[in-house]
């Protein structure tokens, strides 16, 4: 089912924040880096993080949850941000999209999830700025794990500035498709063996299940084709010529998940004909069946009423052997009309 948008009333000023309803209360995690030292800090107020954030490090502070107004609104004022940006990373969900202010960039996009055969999805915003990378996430989750593991051993991402890590965060979200579309396509070719072999209602269930995670994904990963494809030809000046060669390749990466997608949905399209075929089919084999057999009992009951009719003067009632005789006939009628189906392949 497509999600419900989160919005202020209508009328309200430009930049209002509306806070999902039930929305956690936001956990902070902070990476402190330059090439040589990494700190990691558990943050439980904006003050601390004021005191973490040095022009001459790069602080990467990841916000699970928005159920904290006030801490949203601190966050801003620490770093500047556009009161119209944190309507779009706390107004969820928003359609994935780059915006530019000033020096400091806002990426949407969506992580989307397998829950048994529903999707979740999640909007995650990436503000990028001069020194500084904010992830905010609508609740508590780990998408981020490996980017934080290559942090802890140094490398290419501790030498880069911000717009690096932002790209890391990116192709994260982008890579965590894939393992799901393998289960989706597992799942779909499961389906196709059952929609041929023995198509029932659970059969149409799950296809109707399959076409609507479809659309959610193609939702979200279409926009997000289009957002990488402006961050790649530098349309935003969000990233370095250097971190641009990175973010085409997670463009790739993206457009080779849209491919996959559409081509899912054509076999969800093929797996509702396919089924509804096979049902038809069936239809039709019963109807044959019982038209076959009603054919072959309509002369026997001809026969029947012919001579169950309640005269007085029917010679055949008073002769002994016209019982026998009749069944033979019914049988020899009954036998040959089975042998003409036969030949004619009704069965």
């Amino acid at each position: 089912m497509p999600r419900k948008k989160r919005s202020p009333p209508p009328g309200s000023s430009p930049g209002a924040l509306a806070i999902p309803a039930g929305a956690p209360r936001p956990r902070l995690h902070a990476f402190v880096y330059d090439a040589e030292h990494v700190t990691e800090h558990d943050v439980t107020d904006v003050e601390t993080i004021a005191q973490l954030y040095t022009p001459q490090q790069v602080l990467w502070l990841d916000v699970q949850g928005l159920g904290d107004e006030p801490l949203i609104r601190r966050l801003g004022e620490l770093f500047g941000l556009h009161p119209l940006l944190l309507a779009d990373v706390v107004n969820v969900p928003q359609r994935p999209k780059v915006e530019d202010y000033e020096n400091v960039h806002l990426i949407v996009t969506r992580t989307v999830e397998l829950n048994g055969r529903d999707l979740d999805v999640e909007q995650v915003s990436i503000v990028l700025g001069p020194n500084f990378v904010l992830s905010i996430q609508e609740r508590p989750g780990d998408p981020w794990n490996p980017v934080r593991e290559r942090l802890r051993c140094g490398g290419t991402i501790r030498r880069m500035r911000s717009d690096y890590l932002a790209y890391a965060l990116l192709d994260t979200v982008v890579d965590g498709y894939f393992p799901m579309l393998e289960r989706l396509g597992e799942d779909l070719e499961h389906l196709e063996e059952e929609v041929v072999t023995c198509p029932g209602p659970d059969a149409l269930e799950r296809i109707h299940t399959a076409r609507r995670g479809l659309v959610t994904l193609r939702r979200s990963i279409w926009p997000l084709r289009e957002e990488l494809a402006a961050l790649a030809r530098d349309d935003t000046g969000a990233f370095s010529r250097p971190v641009r060669v990175y973010v085409r390749d997670t463009f790739d990466h993206a457009v080779q998940a849209v491919d996959i997608v559409e081509t899912y949905r054509e076999l969800t399209g093929s797996l509702m004909d396919v089924y509804l075929s096979t049902v038809s089919q069936r239809t039709n084999e019963v109807m044959k069946v019982l038209t076959v057999v009603s054919t072959i009992f309509i002369p026997l009951t001809f026969l029947v009423g012919v001579y169950g009719m309640n005269f007085e003067y029917m010679p055949e009632l008073r002769v002994w052997w016209t019982y026998p005789i009749l069944w033979v006939v019914m049988l020899l009628i009954a036998g040959g009309m089975v042998m003409f189906f036969r030949r004619k392949h009704y069965f």
